[in-house]
């Protein structure tokens, strides 16, 4: 070092951290040195080069920061089998007495979305036809998307109320769609709650961590990867409805931001699992009740 005045450019108790910005500042070509001071060590350089070490000392501390910790895991609710067994015998039992003529002979004509018909008023249909479809592929299909989207959001936000949500969603969606679309469209198919309940969980996932610190990417994750996986498997096939699809997954995109908020957690928190499940069945009981009456 000249004779000038030093300059401390770092300063610690420990004499360690000390030698290590001292070796930084060596391989960037400035010279300095450790000295003891009043309970402390400094690091010193020639008053010339104090402002690049400051610089070099910054960046070094930049990029040995600690990474924030990894936050904790989410909340994984118990049970959400039982509200995947409640949505296959749902779809089950309801398949069966329309197939076998147990209720009425024109029960299937009775519960499609029939836009015609929801636009003359028979709301119902938005619920019933969520339980038909129109042969065995059909219903395999969404028996096998709805009990693994259903179970995922069961697991995040508790089986009845994800069950309640979805069911909710779906009809919505479908009663926006009869009440928009052509008279002579019609459609059946659970397809809309899969995507419900896959919007559904994809947004609550995004929401309830979008307040932790993490990178963007793992931030938009879930919800990034929900869009990929409604193109990917909401658009294909001959027949696909598009829009029912697409309605389904917005309502779900909807109904998790507001069950992710911090009031929806409050309002949903007090209704019993049990309850909201129970409301979920009630409304479809409900619906096919009207049908049938009419």
């Amino acid at each position: 070092m000249s004779g000038d005045v030093p300059v401390t450019v770092f300063r610690s108790r420990h004499r360690r951290a000390c030698e290590e910005r001292l070796l930084v500042l060596t391989a960037v070509g400035v010279v300095g040195e450790v000295v003891s001071g009043l309970g402390e060590f400094l690091v010193q350089v020639d008053a010339q080069d104090a402002a690049y070490a400051a610089r070099h000392l910054a960046q070094y501390e930049s990029e040995n920061r600690a990474a924030p910790p990894s936050p904790p895991p989410p909340r994984l609710h118990p049970y959400a089998w039982a509200g995947c067994l409640a949505y296959a015998a749902t779809l089950l039992v309801v398949a069966w007495a329309v197939s076998s003529g147990a209720v009425r002979l024109d029960a299937f004509d009775l519960g499609t979305l029939d836009c015609a018909r929801v636009q003359a008023g028979e709301w119902w249909r938005a619920w019933t036809a969520l339980t038909l479809h129109l042969d065995g592929p059909h219903l395999a299909a969404n028996l096998g998307a709805g009990v693994w989207f259903g179970y995922l959001a069961g697991r995040q936000l508790g089986v009845g109320t994800a069950w309640f949500l979805t069911v909710t969603g779906a009809a919505l969606a479908n009663l926006s769609e009869g009440l928009s679309g052509p008279p002579e469209h019609s459609a059946v198919g659970a397809s809309t709650a899969v995507f419900t309940a896959l919007g559904l969980m994809s947004a609550y996932s995004w929401r309830e961590r979008a307040h932790l610190p993490q990178h963007w990417g793992r931030r938009w994750g879930p919800l990034v990867a929900g869009v990929i996986l409604l193109g990917w498997t909401g658009s294909a096939g001959e027949g696909t409805d598009l829009v029912a699809h697409l309605a389904g997954f917005s309502s779900g995109v909807l109904l998790g931001v507001a069950a992710a908020s911090g009031a929806g957690r409050r309002l949903l928190g007090r209704v019993p699992q049990w309850l909201a499940g129970g409301v979920a069945l009630a409304e479809i009981a409900i619906a096919w009740a009207f049908a049938l009456v009419s």
